[in-house]
């Protein structure tokens, strides 16, 4: 019988240490966030799961545990998503502040961040555009002159964000953030739908992009959706997008990756 027991211990120790883990530190120097628990979710077979929760004190929590893979998450307030977060190995390391949100400390975060940052540059640099448009009219400016001007700008952020996100996509067709992006650029849509973008994007699409849960499920959701809207498939049913939208939302055209707006 102790024989047994050791087998089983070290049996348990051994597979313990084949297994890879995860370590977050997090700070806020937001105060209302103080007392709140935060939790780590995740999209599995379809459904968002709960992997992980703390509280926050005195601006500050912690997550860690262990990992069958890598994984893309999202960090959450109660029903409220916060940021996405990639769960690896290693010691990650989470801030948030009033004007900004950040993940570091591992390689795929520190990518994924650099892109969310970029991304959200566009979307100032949108943003800009209205404010540019309202004092122009103060100025006198006439309205079709302000329209053509600003509608050539808009054009050319959007085709800049239209390359940072497929590019991004197709640079990490085959890790967690290539289908986790696609994720955030697809959740705006009330149901799956085929854009441009999307069809180039799976253009280019690797076997294993293509086999990801999500991106499977929402593309071929996507192509019924199409024929039925184009009368080729009448039988074919409007079907949800496969994860709800506001699961691991993120961005528009462009809009900030940490905070997206539904249409």
């Amino acid at each position: 019988m102790m024989k047994k027991i050791i087998y089983l211990s070290v049996l348990s120790a051994l597979l313990a240490s084949c297994a890879s883990s995860y370590n977050v530190q997090g700070s806020s120097t937001i105060t209302a966030l103080d007392g709140s628990k935060l939790y780590l979710k995740t999209v599995k077979d379809g459904e968002v799961k709960n992997l992980d929760s703390c509280d926050v004190v005195h601006g500050e929590f912690h997550f860690a545990g262990l990992l069958d893979t890598v994984r893309m998450a999202n960090l959450f307030m109660d029903d409220e998503s916060i940021m996405p977060v990639v769960l690896e190995e290693g010691d990650i390391s989470i801030k948030i502040e009033a004007a900004s949100q950040s993940v570091t400390g591992t390689a795929l975060n520190d990518s994924l961040y650099k892109f969310i940052d970029k991304h959200n540059q566009l979307s100032n640099r949108m943003n800009e555009l209205s404010h540019r448009q309202s004092q122009m009219l103060l100025d006198g400016i006439d309205e079709e002159v302000i329209n053509q001007q600003l509608s050539v700008e808009a054009a050319q952020i959007a085709q800049e964000e239209d390359e940072l996100v497929t590019g991004f996509i197709v640079a990490n067709f085959d890790n967690v953030l290539g289908p986790g992006v696609f994720m955030m650029i697809t959740s705006q849509y009330r149901y799956p739908i085929l854009t441009p973008q999307i069809e180039d994007i799976m253009s280019k699409a690797t076997k294993k992009f293509k086999n990801d849960p999500y991106v499977k499920d929402y593309y071929q959701t996507a192509q019924k959706n199409e024929a039925r809207m184009n009368g080729l498939d009448e039988a074919a049913p409007e079907v949800p997008a496969p994860v709800p939208a506001d699961t691991l939302a993120q961005p528009a055209a462009p809009a900030p990756l940490t905070n997206l707006p539904k249409p």
